[in-house]
C-alpha cells in the first residue's frame, strides 16, 4: 500500500459507499423481519426498494457521496441522518398513501426505521477512521506542490497543516523571486524557481499543483498552465478573491464566455427546496408548541397597554424588496417611518411586559407565521427597519450583499453575540461581517448547528433593550 494508493479511486470509492449503503438497508429490513418472526413477502421486498433508492437519492441531494477528506465527522453523520429520515418519510407516505399499513408489523418497521441509520453512520465512521489512520502513517496521501511564495500560500499551507486527515502533504513551494524579497514564515522554504516547480511536475514528483500567484499576474499563470497542460498532475488555481468580499460565487456562461459571478446566493435550485422544506418543517413544529403560550402573551400585551397586539413593520427582504415582519408589540408606539429610534437601555417607550418579551426575544415569536408565508426563513440575517437600512447602507460596506438570501429569526451573528442594540458603526460591521459568512458558507448543517446554538445562547443578549 503506497503513496499512492486509492488516489485515483474517487468514482469507484461512491460506488462502493452506495452499493454498501444499497446492502445495509435491505439487510436491516430483513434482519428485523426475521428476528420478530415475520415472513418477508413481496410487499416487505417492495419497501426496502423504496426505502433504499430513496435513501441513494437524498443522498446525491446532499452531497454524501463526495469526497469526505475536508469534511467534519458531526456533518458526515448529520447528513447521513437526514437523508435516512427523508428515506423514512417517504416510506411511511407510501404506507399512508396506499392505505396498506396493515399489512406490515409496526414492530419490525420500527427496529428498521432505528437500526438502519445505526449502521449506515457506524460503517462510515470506521471507514473514515481506517483512512484518518491510513494518512496519517503517511499513506493514501497527494503529493502537493504550490507555485507562489504569498500570503495565499501561506493560508493554504497552513490549512493543509491542520488537516493532515486530507491527505494533502506539502512538498515544495516554488517562487521566482528572490528570498530576501519574499516574507517566508518560520517552518516554510522556497524550493525552488516555477521552472523547477515544472519540470517536478513532468518527472511525476507531484499529484498536485495549486498556483497562489496574483490575478495581476495573468500573463504568467497563462504560461504556468501552458505548460503543466502536457503533465497529468491535478492544477488548482487559488486566486486572491481575499481582496474582494465573496459572498458566494458561481460560474455562469454568456454565450462562449464564462463569468464568475461574486455577489450570487446560493439559493438556487434543489438548495432553494431544501431550505424552503427546512423552513417549513421548523415553523409548523415550533408553531404547534408554541401557540398556547403565544395566546397568553398576546392576552397580556392586550390587557396592559393600547394599541394593536401585533406590529407588523416594514422591512427589506431577499433582493432588498420590503416585508411585513410581525412582532408582538412591545413599545407604546409602531414607529414604521423614514425615522425610527433604536431601543435603548431605559427606553420609555417600551411596555413593562414589552421589556420582558424584548429580553427574552418572545416578542419575535409571531415571525413563525411569516416563515410558513414565504417572506423569512428560521435562519438568515435578522431583517433591519428600513430607515436603518437606508442609514447603514451609505456607512457599512457590503451592507445590502446580506439581503442575498431571505431574513431570518435568528442567524450566526446572533449566536455569536451580535444581536440587540447597533450604537456603533462597529456593531454594525461585526453583524454585517458575519451574516456574509453565514450566506458564504451555507449548508444545512450550519443552520442546523445556529438553531441549536440559539436555544442556549441565542435568546438573549446583553446589548438587548
Amino acid at each position: 500500500m503506497g503513496n499512492g494508493f486509492v488516489r485515483n479511486n474517487i468514482n469507484q470509492f461512491a460506488v462502493v459507499y452506495r452499493f454498501v449503503d444499497f446492502l445495509i438497508i435491505q439487510l436491516t429490513l430483513l434482519a428485523a423481519c426475521n428476528l420478530y418472526g415475520v415472513p418477508i413477502d413481496v410487499h416487505y421486498h417492495l419497501l426496502g426498494l423504496i426505502g433504499s433508492t430513496t435513501y441513494l437519492l437524498s443522498a446525491e441531494l446532499f452531497w454524501l457521496y463526495r469526497s469526505w477528506r475536508s469534511g467534519t465527522s458531526k456533518e458526515l453523520i448529520f447528513y447521513t441522518v437526514v437523508s435516512w429520515f427523508v428515506s423514512t418519510v417517504v416510506v411511511l407516505s407510501y404506507l399512508f398513501l396506499s392505505k396498506t399499513s396493515d399489512d406490515y408489523s409496526r414492530v419490525a418497521l420500527s427496529a428498521w426505521v432505528i437500526v438502519a441509520p445505526v449502521f449506515l453512520c457506524s460503517w462510515r465512521m470506521f471507514m473514515r477512521a481506517f483512512l484518518y489512520h491510513v494518512r496519517k502513517k503517511g499513506f493514501n496521501s497527494r503529493s502537493v506542490g504550490i507555485i507562489g511564495m504569498n500570503e495565499n500560500a501561506v493560508a493554504l499551507a497552513n490549512e493543509l497543516k491542520r488537516n493532515p486527515h486530507t491527505g494533502f502533504r506539502i512538498d515544495g513551494i516554488f517562487d521566482d523571486r528572490d528570498t530576501d524579497r519574499l516574507a517566508i514564515p518560520d517552518g516554510m522554504k522556497v524550493e525552488g524557481s516555477i521552472n523547477d516547480a515544472i519540470a517536478a511536475v513532468r518527472n511525476g514528483e507531484f499529484d498536485q499543483i495549486f498556483i497562489t500567484l496574483p490575478m495581476t499576474a495573468n500573463k504568467r499563470i497563462e504560461q504556468i498552465l501552458h505548460q503543466l497542460g502536457d503533465t497529468n498532475a491535478e492544477v488548482h488555481f487559488v486566486p486572491n478573491f481575499f481582496m474582494y468580499n465573496m459572498v458566494h460565487s458561481r460560474l455562469c456562461n454568456i454565450g462562449n464566455l464564462q463569468t464568475i459571478s461574486v455577489f450570487d446566493t446560493p439559493m438556487r435550485g434543489a438548495t432553494t427546496a431544501i431550505k424552503r422544506a427546512e423552513d417549513i418543517f421548523l415553523a409548523t413544529c415550533i408553531l404547534a408548541v408554541i401557540a398556547v403560550p403565544m395566546l397568553f402573551i398576546a392576552a397580556a400585551v392586550k390587557l396592559t397597554s393600547k394599541g394593536p397586539v401585533i406590529f407588523k413593520q416594514n422591512r427589506y427582504g431577499v433582493d432588498g424588496k420590503k416585508i411585513k415582519v410581525w412582532k408582538f408589540r412591545s413599545m407604546t408606539v409602531t414607529e414604521d417611518g423614514d425615522k425610527v429610534t433604536q431601543a435603548t437601555k431605559g427606553d420609555a417607550r417600551i411596555t413593562k411586559v414589552g421589556a420582558f418579551l424584548r429580553r427574552t426575544s418572545l416578542d419575535e415569536l409571531p415571525q413563525f407565521i411569516n416563515v410558513l408565508q414565504g417572506s423569512m426563513s428560521v435562519v438568515g440575517p435578522r431583517p433591519h427597519a428600513v430607515a436603518h437600512n437606508e442609514m447603514y447602507r451609505k456607512t457599512v460596506k457590503y451592507y445590502m450583499l446580506r439581503h442575498r438570501i431571505k431574513p431570518g429569526i435568528t442567524g450566526w451573528a446572533q449566536v455569536n453575540g451580535w444581536r440587540g442594540e447597533t450604537d456603533t458603526v462597529e456593531k454594525m460591521q461585526m453583524r454585517v461581517q458575519y451574516d456574509l459568512e453565514y450566506i458564504r458558507n451555507w449548508s444545512l448543517w450550519l443552520d442546523f448547528k445556529i438553531v441549536i446554538f440559539t436555544f442556549f445562547k441565542g435568546f438573549v443578549g446583553k446589548n438587548v433593550y
